[in-house]
């Protein structure tokens, strides 16, 4: 993963390292598997003394069949110049991709490519500057071909 050279910030999310720090806490999480499904759920960035955020969602997925269940998804996301990893939530973990993030307009945006198998994901991150963000994995290959699309939108804190 590169530094992304001079300081570059964007509201409220401020400079590329400081990206991580905002991600803690609790966001609603709607994703679209564009022609599959559909999930509504919640998503928490909890710090570990280790300083990583361990990452949890929990969902109710909504088939295009009409079929629901439940889900959920863990990873953990660590610190790096310029932007985060994020690594399989795994003994011992195994990194999933390494996000580099640039300001395009008034966001900062990360894009990053994983290779699973013979199958790629294409991520790009967008933070934007209400404060939410998005997240696109578009995946092709032999056995998968999908873009899944999540918005998070921060919760207020608990009273």
């Amino acid at each position: 993963m590169q530094p992304t050279g001079p300081r570059t910030c964007s509201a409220p999310w401020g400079c590329a390292d400081e990206v991580f720090t905002g991600l803690e806490g609790s966001w609603t999480l709607t994703r679209d598997i564009v022609g599959a499904a559909r999930m509504t759920g919640t998503a928490v960035f909890r710090r570990l003394p280790s300083g990583l955020f361990a990452y949890r969602e929990e969902a109710r997925v909504q088939l295009e069949n009409g079929r629901s269940h439940t889900g959920s998804q863990n990873y953990f996301y660590e610190r790096a110049p310029g932007g985060f990893l994020v690594h399989f939530a795994e003994e011992p973990m195994r990194l999933f991709h390494a996000v580099a993030i640039a300001p395009q307009g008034d966001a900062l945006v990360g894009t990053t490519t994983h290779l699973c198998i013979a199958d790629t994901y294409d991520s790009r991150y967008v933070f934007r500057a209400d404060g939410s963000f998005e997240v696109t994995h578009t995946v092709k290959g032999p056995r998968k071909d999908y873009v899944s699309r999540t918005v998070f939108t921060r919760l207020p804190p608990a009273t």
